[in-house]
This record gives C-alpha cells, structure tokens and sequence, in this order.
C-alpha cells in the first residue's frame, strides 16, 4: 500500500477503541482505520506507512455490517463525530466492548476471573452535560451550535436531535442557535483568532432534574444576554432551570475554560443523587456524565473494595469525591487526592453536606501529596484520567504495599500498562468487570480488582472467560448498601487542618 492512494476493502476486527482492521484483497498488508464497523466494505485513503504498518481515513460506507441491524433514529449519524455504535443493537454493542475488554486485559494477566459486562440503565438521554461548540458546517455558511464533524477539527454539526442526551439539552440548544443568529453575533474562528461565540454548556441531574447553562464566550465583543435569558426561562422544559451562567474565555486553547465567571440568573450549580447521597456539581466539577450508569459503576467499585470497617482507604485522584464519600459511610476514614483544586472544594463542601466527617480531601499531584500525608492507606481506590498513571507515582502507590487495590479506568489500553507494572511488583489480578458508560459509543469503564500476592487468603475464586453468545443484562439500580459511620473525624479543609488534626489525635492518645 501507498500513501495517498485509495483502496477498498472489509472491515475484520475491531481493537479498543474503534481501530479497524481492514483487509484489501491483493495486498498483503492489512491497513488500520478509524470509525468503521466489523464487516462493513469500506473506500479508505491511506494517510500514514510508516515501520510497514498501513494507517487509513475512512472515505465511505459501501456496505453496512451484517451487525448493522438497528433503526438509526439520530439524523446525524455518521456526519456528528461521534456515536459510532448507534446503529447496532444494543445487546451486540456489549458484547463487542466486553470482547475488547477481555482480550486487552487477557493479553497481560495471566489469570483472572472476568465478569463480563453491566450495561447502562439507559440507552439514550443519558448523558448528563454536553459541551456544546459554536461554528460553521461549511466555510463561510450559517452559524452551526453542536459536535465537530467526523474527522474535522473545524467543521461544526448542528445536532438538534442528538439522541444521548434528552430533549431538555436539544431544545435549549435549538433557542439558543436561534437567539444568536438572528442577533448576527459571530462565531470565534480558531485560526483567525477573531470572534466571540465559543460554547454552550449544558448540565441536568437525572435525579433532581435541575439545569445549568453556560454560554462561553471571548472578552472582543460586550454583549447583553438579557433577552437570551429570558428566551430560555420561558421554555416548556422538563426539568428546571436553577443557574445561567456567562463565561468568558480568551484561551487560545479549544477547550472550555473560564477567566471571568457571571451568574446572570440563579446558582453556579446543580445538585445530583447518587447512592443516597447528594452532590453539588459546578460547570467545571469532574461528575460521571451518565448519572445512573454512575451508580452502577460505583456499587462495582463498593463491591469490588470488600470490607472496610476500621480501614483507612486512599482514593487517589478523586475528582470531585464522589467514591471517595460512597466508600465513607462503611469505612474507618476515607483521603481524596486530586489535582484539580475547583474539584477538592466540591468535594469538600459535598462531603460536609453529606455529614461524612470522617473524609479528608487534599488538593495536589498525587506523585507529591502522598509524599506528605502521614498516615498509612488500607486499602487504595485509582480512578485515574484516560492517559492512566504516571509511572513514578505508580511506584509509590505500590510502595504503600496495601492489601487490596481497586482500579478504575476509563481507557482499557492505558489500564493494561499500569496493570503489567502491578503485577511485576507483586499485586495479582483477581477479577474484572467491563461497565458500560456510553451506549452508542466506542467508550467502555473497566474495574479491576488487584491483591497483594505477599497478603495470604486473596486467591481468585474462577477463572472465567466471557460468554459472548449470550447478552448481559442491564444493570439494576444499586442502594441500600451505606450506613452511617460509627466514628467520626472532622472533616478538613486543607493541608494544614490536616495535620493539626493529627497532631490532636496524637495528644489525646497519650
């Protein structure tokens, strides 16, 4: 094969995350391409050869998949970037994300009992943010309000009927669009730098119901957003409004982002349950964005964990604390680390609501913060981000030497890395389980747990391999497991506090 040449072929395997394999007849290579199905005969362009390994873009679809069995109800399917899976059933995406799953891990762990997949509760409107971007479909053409399109780091698809989120998200979106085409506000253009429309942000807790909005925006044109507030209070919405934000972002960077932070009506966030308890969520708070899906995953991770009375559990990047206060009510003390400050002080202020005192959550980079606290964890929860774990902190997180770690990956192929390194130090894959998150897409959560080999008593019950002419069930709602907490430690605000809470305890035990 040729760089820049077009061939056709069939779509065979599919390795995690939606990289196909795609065999030419004639050719003795195969070529790599994202965003095809297994079975589909695909037109493809070659864009990389490099080491004789063959990198392809796709052109077209010239014949669906024989799995390809599914009414597609999104109208942006294939133009919108994302959802690759939609048009496959449900049941056989599952089975596709489990088969991936299993052969990644089964590539580094020797033996290990593998629990198949737990689907999402919900197939579509279950997304609970969507970051909404604000362009052009064509160069030059209308102003456009939603995902980029396949393969474009420019183009931008109106998607006002994106079935993974519900119809509260598309009709403020549709207003929206309408409001600021008709004012004749421009979009910011990347390249020329010039322009003030960047994005729409929009999050909904699947329990509550409550809604926040936040139009993001540069600093080169004043705007008055009365009206546009007011449009949007109006709507016959099923849920409720609670918070409009402005955000204004002069980033160069095409992420949303805030300089300066307006609250033009209500509150800069909304409240969400979770397993009984309740959490605020800012619009740059870290929150699973499948609320439900969420607490399937954490009742995994609760599970997983085992017992923890009397035990102290390290959850380390904690995000906005979210395991870290589900694991509080049944455990001795739980510390959250987390690099992102905003989120320390979510989880902060959600724990103290909550009523969990027995909760300390520190602000920093795992690889230096752990250096600092004095006591020693249990048991450790990872929830790391896609890119998994730097390897030196990797080294002092195996150091602790705890009996039992659970690890949380949202991206298998980073978890696999981290997980070769475990068992070189002496941990043992004990048993997995692939969680479904993102019906429709290639995305999947994966949940291991790992047992130090120097701790007696942790052999695995089975080896299991995946079943997969046989569909997993849906998952059921997870409750009933918290408690309240015998013993009780105040909760902390920042490092300091920390340590003169434990230099009390130490007084008081003398």
């Amino acid at each position: 094969m040729k760089k820049g040449q077009v061939y056709e072929g069939t779509v065979g395997k599919i390795q995690f995350p939606n990289k196909a394999q795609v065999i030419v007849e004639g050719e003795e290579k195969d070529a790599v391409v994202k965003n095809a199905i297994t079975g589909q005969k695909i037109r493809f362009s070659i864009n990389k050869v490099r080491k004789g390994k063959c990198e392809g873009r796709l052109l077209e679809v010239l014949e669906k998949s024989p799995l390809e069995k599914k009414e597609i109800v999104c109208p942006h399917y294939g133009t919108c970037g994302g959802c690759l899976y939609q048009s496959i059933p449900y049941e056989t995406q599952l089975k596709i994300k489990e088969q991936q799953v299993y052969d990644l891990l089964s590539s580094v762990v020797p033996s290990f009992e593998f629990e198949g997949i737990q689907g999402s509760p919900m197939e579509e409107g279950y997304r609970n943010k969507m970051e909404f971007s604000f362009g052009d479909e064509v160069k030059d053409g209308p102003l456009a309000l939603g995902m980029h399109k396949r393969g474009s780091f420019y183009d931008i698809v109106t998607v006002n009927e994106c079935r993974i989120a519900d119809s509260d998200f598309r009709m403020i979106l549709t207003a929206t669009l309408q409001y600021f085409q008709q004012e004749q506000i421009p979009f910011y253009h990347k390249m020329r730098q010039e322009g003030v429309l960047r994005h729409l942000l929009i999050r909904k807790a699947a329990k509550t119901k409550e809604i926040m909005v936040a139009l993001v925006t540069t600093t080169q044109q004043r705007l008055d957003l009365t009206n546009w507030k007011e449009k949007l209070l109006k709507l016959p919405l099923q849920g409720t409004i609670t918070g409009i934000l402005h955000i204004w972002n002069d980033s160069l960077a095409d992420v949303v982002q805030s300089d300066c932070t307006q609250i033009l009506y209500g509150r800069d966030y909304i409240e969400e349950e979770l397993l009984g308890l309740r959490f605020q969520i800012t619009p740059f708070s870290f929150f699973q964005t499948n609320s439900l899906g969420a607490e399937v995953l954490y009742q995994t991770v609760r599970n997983y964990i085992g017992e923890t009375n009397e035990r102290i559990v390290f959850d380390l990047y904690s995000g906005t604390g979210t395991i870290a206060q589900i694991l509080a009510p049944v455990a001795k003390k739980v510390v959250g680390v987390e690099i992102v400050e905003e989120a320390v002080k979510a989880a902060r202020m959600n724990a103290e609501k909550n009523g969990l005192k027995n909760c300390y959550f520190l602000a920093g980079d795992v690889l230096k913060v752990i250096d600092e606290i004095e006591e020693k964890p249990d048991l450790i929860v990872l929830d790391p981000p896609r890119d998994g774990i730097h390897p030196k902190a990797l080294k002092k997180i195996i150091q602790y030497g705890v009996e039992r770690i659970v690890y949380v990956s949202c991206k298998p192929t980073s978890l696999v890395r981290d997980l070769q390194v475990l068992q070189e130090s002496g941990y043992r894959v004990i048993k997995a389980k692939a969680v479904d998150m993102f019906p429709g897409t290639a995305n999947v959560e994966t949940v291991c747990l790992l047992s130090n080999r120097k701790c007696a008593g942790n052999e695995p019950k089975s080896e299991l391999a995946p079943d997969l002419g046989e569909c997993r069930d849906t998952a059921e709602s997870a409750k009933g497991f918290l408690r309240k907490p015998d013993t009780h430690v105040d909760l902390t605000l920042d490092m300091e506090d920390y340590y003169r809470i434990k230099d009390q305890e130490k007084q008081s035990n003398k």
